[in-house]
């Protein structure tokens, strides 16, 4: 198992790394400059080329940016806050972005376990019907299209929740006002996920043999269904649920901008549009590394569960 695990470790390493040195041209090869609109004078232009090594080749500058690397430096901001290094602006983002992912997913997989194991259980019935409608809604909408229309509605129309996100408010039932409304938008779509993953898994284990054999030995049909059903249905549903955060992530980009929320999602987008390159990089390396890390951990995870997949890594 160890050494199945270095394995995953070496290639997500590598994975990482390709993954910088693409996100470095693909950002640096964008057209424009963060002082393309502002009146600056042609020295202070020159020096801020200089400084930042804007000057030199492409291929220059790349050895430079993985050498800052290196020594675990991710450079400095030149327009979302001047001289104010990469690292500590993504300190002050990152808890904010995190608290409000991990909320929506902890939200998410109960909601998602109940509507999914009513569904099969009530499989083919009315209530399954409308569970299944609304799956279909929740998954086809994007997140934006939800959390818009909370805006309007719940916030502007009903002023029951703030329409922003206040960064400012204590924690407490201000803090949750404020938060209720972008966590919401973003527990639509995992929802719907486990709902119809979970709906599928339990349906077919509800007509397996081994469920059939536990209603001969005496099991009444609830009894069959919570103690062996339900246990063998969670399994694959754990496979699923790592990557969700993921997906929760992406999301939130559009979510923490719609709602004014000081997260990595806001100072992402305003990155790009000022070219504040540093900045976007470092970003896209943290969502990058997030995204690997799941997959790792799902890697493990299989390992762990099916020891043939450990077999096959020693190969």
């Amino acid at each position: 198992m160890t050494k199945y695990i270095i394995q995953r470790l070496i290639a997500l390493i590598i994975t990482l790394f390709l993954i910088m040195t693409i996100a470095f041209l693909v950002v640096r090869l964008m057209p424009g400059s963060f002082y393309d609109n502002q009146d600056l004078p042609e020295t202070v232009i020159q020096a801020i080329n200089a400084k930042y090594h804007f000057d030199k080749p492409l291929i220059v500058q790349y050895f430079y940016f993985i050498g800052n690397i290196l020594h675990w430096d991710w450079g400095t901001s030149i327009a979302i806050q001047p001289n104010v290094p990469v690292f500590d602006l993504l300190k002050t983002r990152v808890p904010i972005s995190l608290q409000i992912n991990l909320i929506s997913l902890f939200i998410s997989i109960p909601i998602g376990i109940a509507a999914g194991s009513l569904a099969a259980i009530k499989k083919n019935t009315l209530v399954d019907h409308f569970i299944s409608f609304m799956v279909v809604i929740f998954i086809s909408v994007p997140s934006f299209i939800f959390a818009t229309a909370l805006q309007y509605f719940l916030a502007y129309k009903g002023g029951l929740f703030p329409i922003i996100y206040d960064a400012a408010a204590a924690m407490g039932t201000q803090k949750a006002m404020s938060m209720f409304l972008p966590v919401m938008a973003l527990t639509f779509s995992p929802i719907a996920r486990v709902t119809r993953y979970l709906r599928a898994e339990l349906a077919e284990t509800m007509n397996s043999e081994f469920l059939l054999l536990a209603r001969t030995k005496g099991l009444t049909y609830r009894q069959a269904i919570m103690r062996h059903g339900m246990r063998n249905s969670f399994l694959p549903l754990a496979n699923i649920i790592i990557p969700m955060f993921t997906n929760i992530l992406g999301g939130s980009l559009v979510i923490e901008r719609i709602f004014s929320i000081p997260g990595m999602g806001g100072m992402m987008i305003d990155s790009i549009s000022v070219s504040d390159h540093s900045v976007t990089i470092a970003i896209l390396m943290f969502y990058s590394f997030i995204s690997l890390v799941t997959m790792l951990i799902v890697d493990i995870s299989y390992g762990i569960i099916d020891p043939r997949i450990r077999v096959g890594g020693r190969k």
